[in-house]
């Protein structure tokens, strides 16, 4: 992958050639109109509320609407098309997921764009955890009991997705990679039927986000056996992570802005300043934890090289498991 380095150390200095004193005049100037926000996710859901948070503290801010558009469809491709073919001004933007960009890089055979080349890292937003559960029918109270269960009853535990390639998909794959167990995976268009079933019983584990299931959990009518994350969810504080039992696993919803390339470099930069300061801010820090969600303010060059090591690992994960887009 030192390819995707190379691209990335090119292309995320990238600027439109205006003389450097006009730059720096449109940066402070800048927003002088409405932003769009692209997301390519449907409305509601928890990357939707980010960028709504994210919009809204922006608005007050800068002094201009900051307007989120939904784009959703073929795994957020179609939103990071439309971004890739905008006017590299710093009006239109994307908000970038990991793992959706990071797995479509290898999910698709063609793709109209390179995400790591024609999108510039701004800055990083928020990373959050899936939570691994079961239904209650399940023998199995923790991740090694799990383990146990699922080796003594090869084939018999069926793990729903909510479809190829998504981010429960990949997180439940990572894990029978690492810790060698088979599981038939029972992919669904969408989260909302994949937990219909797994709270009926009909599959009985289920890579899901917090938010989506924490009220079925403290309910009992799910399971909890760990989280994603390096570190534990503070909405779940004692539900252990899965690398307290499997060494080096860690799978999360990460979440960033990005822009068409050669986007001026000041205006990226104000744009990473002022999201930085967003995610400092008390509020929205407590909108975003109320997501179970964990602020990530970084450079555009350290959420670049986020992007790529996503990128990179996730798609070993989607070769192995000989995954390919519907």
């Amino acid at each position: 992958m030192k390819l995707l380095r190379r691209q990335f150390l090119h292309f995320a200095a990238g600027a439109v050639a205006l003389p450097v004193m006009a730059r720096i005049a449109n940066a402070q100037a800048y927003p002088t109109r409405p932003v769009r926000i692209i997301v390519g996710f449907p409305a509601g859901g928890g990357a939707d509320i980010a960028a709504r948070l994210l919009g809204q503290w922006l608005s007050e801010h800068l002094g201009q609407p900051f307007v989120i558009e939904n784009r959703p469809g073929a795994g957020s491709n179609i939103a990071t098309e439309a971004v890739v073919r905008a006017s590299p001004d710093g009006y239109t933007l994307l908000l970038a997921t990991m793992p959706a960009n990071a797995i479509n890089a290898t999910l698709y055979d063609k793709l109209n764009f390179d995400f790591i080349r024609d999108i510039v890292p701004v800055a990083g937003l928020t990373r959050d955890p899936q939570v691994m559960e079961v239904n209650p029918s399940v023998p199995a109270k923790t991740v090694p009991e799990l383990v146990a269960y699922a080796k003594a009853n090869p084939g018999k535990l069926n793990m729903a997705s909510s479809g190829v390639g998504s981010a429960q998909h990949v997180a439940g794959e990572l894990f029978k990679s690492m810790i060698g167990i088979q599981m038939n995976h029972v992919p669904y268009r969408g989260a909302a039927p994949a937990l219909t079933d797994l709270l009926g019983g009909q599959v009985q584990v289920y890579f899901d986000v917090v938010t989506s299931s924490i009220e079925y959990i403290r309910m009992g009518k799910l399971r909890a056996l760990a989280v994603t994350t390096a570190t534990r969810s503070e909405s779940l504080p004692d539900i252990p992570t899965i690398g307290e039992f499997v060494p080096g696993y860690e799978a999360s919803n990460i979440r960033g802005i990005g822009a068409p390339k050669n986007t001026p470099i000041e205006i990226v930069a104000k744009l990473n300043r002022e999201i930085n300061a967003a995610l400092a801010d008390a509020v929205m820090k407590t909108k975003l934890a109320e997501l179970g969600a964990t602020p990530i303010p970084m450079t555009p060059s350290d959420f670049g090289k986020l992007v790529i090591d996503e990128t990179e690992k996730l798609a070993k994960v989607v070769k192995a498991a000989g995954m390919k887009a519907d």
